[in-house]
């Protein structure tokens, strides 16, 4: 049927052109044009603003409202803020700061400065610096999105000897500004409840994740104590009812209570805060080496920039590493330790609880919801602050200096060993296995390192080969979609050509018999279409190994690769687009009033290997998406058995009963 409609579209775009009936061309003109005003293009596309509409999203309008709190706390104009979580889910954050203005701004007299910060984007005071020297808001998007994604918004302000209040709700003011009564007190409460028609009505603030972040802004700011009060009936693990968060000691009271009196591998942690006159901003750090490590981790890293967490990482922690790995090793040349040159950043941090907080001007973050730093003024800030500390810390007990030196270079040593066996066992590996024909191996012997790009087809296959590195990258391409091992029997699945295939170029066997040691890959990549059947593949591939060896997810073994599905050219600029959404992003940010030519990718074989390359495999510019698990694993086979197994009427009631929020996603 495919194949007969193809040659019916190939044979009437041969045919002489014939004469179009006015009805048969849909109508477009001026009224199709859709203009959104206000806060309707975050109503519109929320994920643009905080990444989605999840319970982490909902969660991420509390960070926004707590991060303008703790700006003003910074600034040294508030000392204590209150958060409060109502019995009916709404969300209360009261600071004693210097309050929003209220007097009518210059730009809109007939409105007050509060509601423009409430109701137009890029609107606030952290753009010219003037008014806040660091900050850890969206810069004037965070507050009005907010108010753009609740349902209701309260805000009381005290300032200039009154009490003044306003409501708002889905983004418009639904009340004047209004003058309530004198008052001698100062700052601002902003009540929020999130809208339901956005979040859904089972998504709810969960008590336990808003008390741990309430808890840490007190440990990243010494001068502001938070309050904590909740009423709500969603109280579990252990979460107190009420708290007051105060920690003179910062992060080093932070590390304390992680490290929990365990044993450490010096007598005290290096920490300390620098702070840099001018721009430069401030620093403070706590760093302690435990061989027990933290609860179910090794080691951990956790960063903050101007009080937000940068759980993604970023240059701020690039400095912390590089400032430990050139003081340690330069502890090592001064007592005549060789193996020092062995060590890296890596075996530093393996056993090592690392906490870096920097408060920096203008802050550069990727993506909306800020999860990486970028700025680097933060590195070289980082780097200056803490090269000679912790030269002074490592000189001035040096019998606890050598004992971090010998742990840290055991930690090294287990590094080499381990990639020593595995480069054997690699080998070994190579030299008995039957390799599968079609996969293009990498040169490297070592499984780290190394990865496999798991590809649609012999068309993808070849622009992949083309666009790889020899060394490190290899090819696997598949015939089409595999076997959906939800569905089939043990035989069908055992016997499957392709799947035997893909293990052997693993190395791995399945179920039991799946030993990490015996990977051949450090990553394994699918890389299928950016489209529906790419994704369908890319399912098939994720419920095989879910199914298979779950041990390699949970490892973070797994990825995905993001190629774009769109080429946007305009002026000899170029950039791409991962799907719609990111597509009408890049035409309302980058070619905003333009009209760039828009090319559609069909597949992965189509991508000239360059642009491949450039786009999708190149470590330096691609973005993968890690495979992972949630903590409670039983919801994910509920889930997979229900659109992947043999109960299609399983699938049909999922899809019945979320029919709704594929409506947008479906092309006519």
């Amino acid at each position: 049927m495919a194949k007969a409609v193809q040659a019916s579209l190939f044979d009437d775009a041969l045919a002489p052109a014939r004469p179009v009936s006015p009805r048969a061309v849909s109508a477009y003109s001026a009224k199709d044009i859709e203009v959104l005003e206000g806060l309707e293009p975050v109503r519109k596309r929320p994920g643009m603003y905080i990444g989605g509409v999840d319970e982490r999203a909902l969660h991420h309008l509390f960070a926004e409202v707590l991060d303008n709190a703790m700006d003003e706390a910074v600034a040294g104009h508030a000392r204590l803020i209150e958060v409060e979580l109502d019995a009916d889910g709404a969300l209360t954050v009261k600071d004693d700061g210097r309050g929003m203005p209220v007097d009518p701004h210059p730009k809109f007299p007939q409105l007050s400065a509060l509601e423009v910060i409430m109701t137009v984007l890029h609107s606030g005071g952290k753009f010219s610096g003037k008014a806040y020297e660091t900050s850890g808001g969206l810069h004037g998007v965070g507050v009005s999105v907010v108010n753009a994604l609740s349902k209701r918004v309260e805000i009381t302000v005290w300032k200039d000897g009154f009490e003044w209040r306003q409501a708002f709700s889905q983004g418009r003011a639904t009340t004047r500004l209004e003058q309530i009564a004198p008052s001698r007190k100062h700052g601002t409460a902003l009540t929020f409840a999130p809208d339901p028609a956005i979040f859904g009505e089972d998504v709810a603030f969960r008590p336990a994740r808003l008390y741990r972040m309430a808890r840490s802004k007190a440990y990243l700011f010494r001068g502001v104590e938070i309050r904590w009060r909740c009423a709500s009936e969603r109280i579990v693990d252990q979460t107190p009812a009420e708290a007051v968060f105060r920690f003179p000691g910062g992060l080093s009271d932070y590390l304390a209570e992680t490290v929990q009196g365990a044993e450490t591998i010096t007598p005290e942690p290096f920490a300390g805060r620098v702070e840099r006159s001018g721009e430069a901003g401030a620093v403070e750090w706590a760093v302690a080496w435990t061989p027990a490590g933290f609860g179910e981790a090794d080691g951990f890293m956790r960063s903050y920039c101007n009080t937000v967490p940068t759980p993604e990482g970023g240059t701020h922690e690039a400095g912390l590493r590089a400032v430990l790995t050139r003081g340690l090793k330069a502890w090592a040349e001064l007592t005549s330790e060789r193996r020092g040159a062995l060590i890296t950043a890596d075996d530093i941090l393996a056993q090592a609880g690392a906490l870096i907080s920097v408060f920096v001007r203008n802050p550069e973050f990727q993506g909306q919801t800020k999860e990486r730093l970028s700025s680097v003024d933060a590195q070289r800030l980082v780097e200056a602050a803490l090269r000679d500390p912790f030269d002074h810390w490592l000189t001035a007990q040096p019998k606890a200096a050598s004992a971090l030196l010998a742990f840290v270079i055991d930690r090294a040593e287990e590094r080499l060993k381990r990639r020593k066996d595995k480069e054997v066992a690699r080998a070994s590996a190579t030299r008995k296995l039957r390799l599968p024909g079609k996969l293009a191996d990498c040169s490297n012997q070592a499984a780290e390192g190394a990865e496999i790009f798991i590809v649609e087809g012999d068309s993808a296959g070849g622009s992949a080969k083309q666009a790889r590195d020899r060394r490190t990258q290899a090819i696997l391409p598949l015939r089409g979609k595999i076997l959906n091992v939800a569905s089939a029997t043990a035989d069908k699945t055992d016997g499957n050509k392709e799947l035997a295939d893909l293990m052997l170029a693993l190395g791995v066997g399945g179920g039991a018999r799946y030993r990490e040691d015996d990977l051949r890959y450090e990553r394994i990549i699918i890389m299928t279409d950016a489209d529906v059947d790419g994704a369908h593949i890319a399912s098939l591939l994720i419920t095989f190994f879910w199914r298979t060896m779950p041990d390699l997810i949970r490892a973070g073994r797994l990825y995905l690769a993001l190629p774009p599905l769109y080429r946007l050219s305009h002026g000899g600029k170029s950039e791409y687009a991962r799907d719609e959404a990111h597509k009408d992003e890049l035409l309302e940010t980058v070619f905003k009033g333009k009209k760039p030519d828009i090319g559609r990718f069909k597949g992965l074989g189509e991508m000239m290997p360059a642009q491949l390359k450039e786009t999708t495999m190149d470590p330096a510019t691609r973005t993968l998406a890690r495979v992972s698990l949630p903590r409670a694993e039983e919801p994910v086979e509920a889930l997979v058995e229900t659109l992947m197994g043999r109960r299609p009427e399983l699938r049909y009631a999922f899809i019945q009963e979320n029919a709704e929020f594929a409506a947008g996603d479906v092309d006519v």
